[in-house]
């Protein structure tokens, strides 16, 4: 089969205000400070065992430049535009309908454009074994984390048996902390990455099974793909999807679900509190930038700075502090998911210069 990775960076990141803001989202930023952009270390990733011309990105029309930019191996008839988000099933349905017309035995990796991944080999090999399987089976696959920590804001995956690739039994969304507990000391539950293996046909079938006016939707403007009527025929489509995750629409639904479960130093980086996780910290447990931060008397706490500023900070415990050239946040670490109501308020007063 042909192997295409299928890269979603239509997110604009809000949990990382106000870092990242409307005009250049988290995908496109370097958080951790290790020189690259997330998206830039997911193509590299995949690189390992794609060619640069079987990657497909879905993300914001406002965003094609930006993608570009980041990834220069593409072309742009390898960048697909939304008018508009409606989450990860009418994107990954764009997709699918874009190689079904490219290449309708094509299997797809999909993957978010924002998350870390530290042992590399170990992934590469994990995805290598999905796709094989994939091939020789009707199958949606997915990759599951073995859990460190009762997480509260990540999905869960129950493993029907303790195989290398294991039947799906069940989803479960964002637990409270208790059934978290539960979940990490049962065993039979891991982390959902969010990340999918296919053959095209497979999810195509699962499409039109299980979301079938997406899937009419898309079918519809097939012989528009990679013609200038495209981009029409995907505005009239995005306007009439409601919004809707591949794992709700699909993945929890299908009976033919199958999980390859790891562990290779995945982390979403979704909040700051995920970032202050995985950043070195010095002996107070602050994560701080090298140079130009000065903490007395502060602990546990998380401080992103530019470049250019200098900062003294006394007396704070738990924080989070982040300063950019038009906005600074000041909040705990307890209160970070918030932040959507905090961007809410400034738009609200102040316009969207500052989001």
């Amino acid at each position: 089969m042909n192997t295409y990775c299928i890269i979603m960076a239509g997110g604009v990141g809000t949990r990382f205000w106000p870092k990242s803001r409307q005009s250049r989202p988290k995908q496109f930023l370097d958080i951790l400070g290790t020189g690259k952009s997330f998206i830039r270390h997911t193509f590299e990733r995949f690189s390992r065992i794609i060619a640069a011309e079987n990657f497909i990105v879905v993300t914001n029309r406002r965003y094609r430049e930006l993608v570009l930019e980041h990834l220069p191996e593409l072309t742009p008839e390898q960048i697909l535009c939304e008018p508009v988000g409606r989450n990860t099933a009418p994107c990954i349905a764009y997709a699918a309908g874009t190689l079904l017309r490219r290449d309708p035995d094509a299997a797809m990796i999909v993957t978010p454009s924002d998350h870390i991944i530290l042992d590399e080999e170990e992934f590469c090999g994990i995805i290598g074994e999905c796709l094989d399987f994939v091939a020789g089976n009707n199958a949606l696959m997915t990759v599951g984390i073995k859990p460190s920590r009762p997480e509260t804001g990540y999905g869960y995956i129950q493993v029907s048996d303790q195989s290398r690739i294991s039947k799906v039994k069940s989803f479960t969304e964002k637990p409270g902390l208790e059934l978290a507990q539960t979940f990490v000391q049962c065993g039979e539950f891991f982390w959902n990455s969010g990340i999918f293996i296919w053959k095209v046909r497979d999810i195509a079938d699962a499409f039109a099974k299980y979301l079938p006016e997406i899937h009419s939707l898309f079918s519809g403007i097939a012989s528009a793909f990679g013609t200038e009527r495209e981009q029409d025929a995907v505005e009239r489509v995005f306007s009439e999807c409601h919004p809707i995750s591949i794992d709700y629409g699909v993945m929890e639904k299908a009976d033919n679900v199958y999980v390859r479960c790891g562990d290779f130093g995945w982390s979403d980086v979704g909040t700051w509190g995920s970032v202050y996780t995985l950043s070195r910290k010095d002996r107070y447990a602050n994560a701080r930038p090298a140079s130009g931060c000065y903490l007395y008397d502060s602990r546990n706490c998380i401080v992103s700075l530019p470049d250019d500023k200098i900062a003294v900070i006394k007396g704070l415990k738990d924080y989070i502090v982040v300063d950019t050239d038009d906005v600074l946040m000041i909040c705990p670490r307890s209160d970070e998911q918030n932040i959507r109501k905090y961007i809410d308020e400034v738009k609200y007063n102040d316009g969207e210069q500052h989001i």
